[in-house]
């Protein structure tokens, strides 16, 4: 089976871009199976249940997310609502919604965990205890992990860490795309960042201009998006589902 796996979507533009190109390149690679990071997708951050939406009929099988889960208030209960819609699984117990998807398709099973990393995060429940907690209720060995993290540390220790033991662990949340892509253990895909999905001359997806005046006044400012034009960047991971061990890696960027 073939997966597709796209990086953060930033706001409208990333979506009405993706929107256009994401069939061409589920032929190319010839999809089966589509989960897209969406925690940017709302205009001005964050998801919204319209940016949701949004998503699943661009193409999304899952919509995973991360620190920015719930920037939006409207968007709180949806996470509850929406099997296919996950949140980091190591916030604390008694947050909404819920960490771990597993997609029935008859005749294979694929589960989409979604973690966030704790250095330079916010300190929630350790992601490493966590993922060993989660895996002993898995009933497929096909499993999808987005490891939403800063630290390219902590991304590279969680790749070795579940190497063997999921099909893939693949980063997101520093929004630029990584060339280290790599099976792990000969079983699991790797890649320290996935990219983003959105205006390209920008400071990921904020208008430069904004962003440096930013860090170089140390001033509050109204972050906007770039109006550029946009690229994807994603990574599709061949893997074999009987097994569910990872046979190839190809980064994926979309002008």
């Amino acid at each position: 089976m073939n997966l597709l796996f796209v990086g953060d979507v930033v706001g409208k533009a990333g979506c009405d871009f993706l929107r256009d190109n994401i069939y061409q390149i589920k032929k190319e690679y010839d999809i089966d199976f589509t989960v897209i990071n969406g925690e940017n997708s709302a205009q001005g951050n964050g998801l919204t249940p319209r940016s949701f939406d949004e998503l699943i009929r661009i193409g999304a099988d899952v919509v995973t997310t991360g620190n920015h889960s719930f920037k939006r208030r409207e968007s709180v209960s949806i996470y509850d609502e929406q099997e296919i819609l996950l949140r980091p699984a190591n916030y604390p117990e008694g947050v909404a919604g819920h960490g771990v998807a597993v997609i029935d398709l008859c005749t294979v099973k694929i589960a989409v965990v979604n973690l966030m990393g704790t250095v330079y995060l916010d300190s929630i429940e350790n992601p490493f205890f966590y993922i060993d907690r989660i895996l002993e209720t898995l009933d497929t060995p096909n499993i999808i992990v987005d490891f939403h993290a800063e630290a390219t540390s902590e991304k590279k220790a969680m790749g070795h860490y579940l190497a063997g033991r999921c099909t893939a662990v693949l980063g997101t949340h520093t929004h630029v795309q990584t060339a280290d892509e790599a099976i792990l253990g000969g079983h699991t895909a790797y890649i320290t960042d996935v990219g983003m999905t959105g205006p390209e001359m920008s400071v990921l997806g904020v208008d430069t201009r904004i962003a440096i005046d930013k860090m170089k006044y140390h001033f509050p400012v109204m972050f906007r998006e770039s109006e550029s034009p946009c690229f994807i960047n994603a990574v599709a991971v061949s893997f074999d589902e009987n097994l569910g061990k990872a046979t190839k890696i190809q980064r994926i960027i979309k002008r």
